[in-house]
């Protein structure tokens, strides 16, 4: 299937492991330049060594923190002088803390939202215009099926990434004229570093063990089982493909059926 990414300039955030590495890949062997960054150097740099390695394709990668507005827009000028266009741009970023409600400070929560809502709006800000003058785009927030189903012990992430869809709808609806599509991609319980964080906080309160926690998640997942990384990189690297040209302000529920709405 020809996904018409080839020669195509992206942005993948957050992407030296887990679901932001899978789909840096996979845009590289799409045949696309793609530029990385994540907070730490080292290991972003051990994975665009990899990717390079393994696809060939040109890597751009640099230490960025999303939450840095200015580093942001300097990062995003870095790759269109690099690349000469910046087509995609997927928004990925740590999730908040598991924690209870009383138990997180206000500065938690700020700290929070700039990591998982402000991120995409300085992401979005700064690639808009380039993707304007080719009259062709794709941003694509990483959020959680959290957006539709709260998730228990992460009250911080339920509330901000559904701010994060409606700014997804929000940009959807304003600059579809200009041939920019905004969706949004929801994963279920996937096997990244983020889970065991998760998983350790509900073994230590259940007095069980991470295998058993991730057991049960996969049992209530009507496949039964946890996501995997690369699963998550085929939604977003099609939703950015020509091949899903007519979908924009939509949240595409990648869980396995772990969500229980219509």
């Amino acid at each position: 299937m020809d996904t018409g990414l080839k020669g195509r300039g992206v942005i993948v955030t957050a992407s030296s492991q887990g679901m932001g590495r899978a789909t840096a890949e996979l845009f590289a062997r799409e045949g696309a330049q793609v530029a990385m960054c994540a907070r730490n150097e080292g290991p972003l740099k051990v994975a665009a060594d990899e990717i390079r390695r393994n696809t060939g394709a040109e890597i751009y990668a640099e230490a960025l923190d999303v939450t840095d507005n200015a580093a942001v827009q300097r990062f995003v000028d870095n790759v269109a002088k690099r690349f000469g266009r910046i087509d995609v741009c997927v928004a990925n970023a740590a999730g908040p803390p598991a924690k209870g409600f009383l138990s997180i400070q206000t500065d938690e929560w700020r700290k929070a939202f700039e990591m998982n809502f402000m991120s995409v709006v300085y992401l979005s800000k700064a690639v808009i215009p380039h993707m304007q003058r080719h009259r062709w785009g794709r941003i694509i927030a990483i959020t959680s099926v959290s957006v539709r189903q709260p998730i228990a012990d992460l009250v911080m992430s339920n509330s901000i990434r559904a701010g994060v869809v409606g700014l997804i709808k929000s940009l959807s609806n304003e600059f579809g004229k200009d041939g920019i599509l905004v969706n949004n991609v929801a994963p279920g319980y996937t096997a990244t570093e983020r889970l065991k964080e998760l998983s350790s906080v509900r073994a230590q309160a259940a007095g069980t063990t991470v295998e058993a926690i991730h057991e049960q998640w996969a049992a209530d997942a009507p496949l039964k089982r946890l996501g995997e990384p690369g699963e998550i990189a085929d939604a977003i690297v099609w939703l950015a493909s020509e091949r899903a040209s007519y979908i924009t302000g939509q949240t595409l529920l990648v869980d396995g059926g772990i969500y229980h709405g219509l």
